[in-house]
C-alpha cells in the first residue's frame, strides 16, 4: 500500500454468514491488525486494511469475481439458447428431407429421438439459466451485505476519527503530566542524591571520630605510662649514679689494661722480632744440615762403590 495509516490497532473481524445472510461470524480465529487510512479522493476516513491488506482491495476483488461469473453464466445462457434454435431451425429441414426420401414410419424415428434431445437441451438451459439467476441474486446479496458492511465501516471509521481527536488530547494530557511527574521525579531524585550525600558525610564523620576517639584512647594510655616511668625516676636517676661511678671505675681500669695491653704489645712485637732472627738462623742451620746430609750421601756413595770392587 502506497499511504501510511493514521491508525493501527489489533481488533477481531466478523463477516456476514454466506448461508444464513443474517448472523455476523469471526473472520478470524484471533485479533489481527486493522489499520485506518485518509482517502485523499474523497475526503474522507473510509478506507481500512486488515492485516495488511485494504478493504477496497478485497471489495473490489469480490467485485471483480462476481461480475466475471455473471458474464459467463449469461455467457453460457445465450450459447445455449442460440444452439437450441439452431437445433430447433435444422429439425424442419431434417423432417422434410425425410418426407422425401423415406415413408412416415421413418419421420417419427426421426423425429422422436430430436424431439427428446431438444426436450433435455430445454432442461439443461432452463437449469444453467437458475443457476446463473442464483448465482446473480447470491452476488447481489452479497454485494449489498458488503455495502452494507462498508457503510458500518464508514461510521465505525468515523467514530473511530472522532476517538483518535478525543485520544490525541488525552495523549497530550498525559503527556503533559508526565512531563510535569518527569520534573517532580528529577527534583526528588536529586533531594536523594543530597541526603545520599548527606548520610555518607556523616558516615565519614562517624568514621573518623572513631579514629579520634581511638587515637585519643592510644595517647591517654601512652600519659599514663610516661606518668608511671616518672614515678619511677628518682630510682632510676640512683641507679643511674651508681652505673655512672662503675663506669668511672670501669674507664679508669681501661686505662690500666691499655698500659698493660700496650705493654703486651711490645713484647708480642719483641717476641716475633727474635722468632723472625731464630727463623732466619734456623733456615741457615737447615741450609748447613742439607748440604751435610748432602756430602754424608756422597761418602756412602762412595764406600758402596769400594765395598763392590772388593
Amino acid at each position: 500500500m502506497g499511504e501510511q495509516p493514521i491508525y493501527t490497532t489489533r481488533a477481531h473481524v466478523f463477516q456476514i454468514d454466506p448461508t444464513t445472510k443474517k448472523n455476523w461470524v469471526p473472520a478470524s480465529k484471533q485479533a489481527v491488525t486493522v489499520s485506518y487510512f485518509f482517502d485523499s479522493t474523497r475526503n474522507s476516513y473510509r478506507i481500512i486494511s486488515v492485516d495488511g491488506t485494504k478493504f477496497a482491495d478485497k471489495f473490489q476483488e469480490v467485485k471483480e469475481a462476481a461480475k466475471l461469473a455473471r458474464d459467463k453464466s449469461h455467457e453460457k445462457g445465450e450459447t445455449m439458447s442460440n444452439h437450441s434454435q439452431e437445433s430447433g431451425r435444422e429439425t424442419p429441414s431434417t423432417n422434410q428431407a425425410s418426407s422425401f426420401n423415406g415413408t412416415d414410419d421413418e419421420k417419427i424415428c426421426h423425429v422422436v429421438p430430436e424431439a427428446t434431445v431438444l426436450k433435455s437441451e430445454n432442461e439443461r438451459l432452463k437449469s444453467a439459466a437458475e443457476h446463473s439467476n442464483t448465482n446473480t441474486k447470491k452476488w447481489e446479496t452479497e454485494l449489498q451485505t458488503l455495502r452494507e458492511n462498508n457503510a458500518r465501516l464508514v461510521d465505525a471509521l468515523q467514530e473511530s476519527s472522532a476517538n483518535v481527536e478525543s485520544w490525541k488530547k488525552q495523549l497530550s494530557a498525559c503527556k503533559e503530566e508526565s512531563d510535569m511527574l518527569r520534573g517532580k521525579i528529577a527534583e526528588l531524585e536529586a533531594q536523594c542524591n543530597e541526603v545520599n550525600q548527606d548520610k555518607q558525610r556523616n558516615t565519614q564523620l562517624r568514621v573518623r571520630v572513631q579514629e579520634l576517639e581511638a587515637e585519643l584512647q592510644d595517647k591517654e594510655q601512652e600519659l599514663e605510662n610516661l606518668r608511671k616511668q616518672a614515678e619511677i625516676i628518682p630510682q632510676l636517676m640512683a641507679e643511674c649514679d651508681g652505673i655512672t661511678t662503675k663506669l668511672q671505675a670501669a674507664e679508669m681500669r681501661n686505662k690500666e689494661l691499655e698500659g698493660t695491653i700496650e705493654g703486651l704489645q711490645m713484647d708480642i712485637n719483641n717476641t716475633r722480632k727474635k722468632q723472625g732472627n731464630m727463623k732466619v738462623e734456623l733456615k741457615k742451620f737447615m741450609d748447613i744440615l742439607d748440604g751435610k746430609i748432602d756430602e754424608l750421601h756422597e761418602v756412602r756413595q762412595g764406600l758402596s762403590k769400594l765395598g763392590v770392587d772388593n
